[in-house]
């Protein structure tokens, strides 16, 4: 009997430490934000360097791993489909990119970004054609770069639920766990 009463106190415990957690932070999940980039508006860009290659770049498939990799680092990883014109025709190409980025949240408008983001990875086929795009690999990073330092990865919602309101109101920073992003309320 005291057995149970030991466990049912200590249950009650757990629930309530539970409790006061969801008073202090809000949790945002791997999977809430990877949804939230199947939202994203696609990057779609033309860069090239004059008079040797022009290529049309159209970002698609990211996925975020949170904290997973490094800590404190949100890893995107994505496919980028290259449409080229150079001195040698039309070429088509497919990359394979992975990504790091710092989150970062901006507390007036409730938006988590995705900061300092730079290409750590690039796989390329057909293989033929990896020597061409790492000339444009710079200036695709530098483009990924500031489209994540404009465009939010993740926007809280003001009409949504309670806790979301509740983060986006006194939300005093943010903390990357493995698997999660933290918006702690307090100090």
């Amino acid at each position: 009997m005291k057995k149970a009463f030991l466990g049912l106190i200590a249950l009650a415990g757990v629930m309530l430490l539970s409790a006061c957690n969801q008073l202090t932070q809000y949790t945002i999940s791997e999977q809430e934000v990877n949804q939230a980039l199947q939202k994203h508006p696609q990057y779609e860009k033309q860069l090239g360097v004059a008079g040797l290659v022009d290529a049309h770049i159209t970002l698609s498939d990211l996925q975020a791993a949170i904290g997973r990799e490094e800590p404190n680092k949100v890893t995107l990883t994505g496919k980028a489909d290259v449409n080229i014109s150079s001195l040698f025709g039309p070429q088509q190409a497919q990359m394979t990119l992975k990504m790091k980025a710092q989150p970062a949240y901006n507390q007036p408008e409730g938006a988590i970004y995705l900061k300092d983001l730079e290409i750590v990875d690039v796989q390329v086929q057909p293989e033929k054609m990896a020597s061409v795009l790492k000339t444009l690999t710079p200036y695709l990073n530098q483009s990924l770069k500031d489209y994540f330092n404009q465009k939010p990865a993740y926007v809280l919602s003001s009409d949504g639920s309670k806790a979301e309101s509740l983060a986006k109101r006194f939300a005093k920073g943010l903390e990357v766990k493995p698997g999660e992003l933290i918006i702690p309320f307090t100090d």
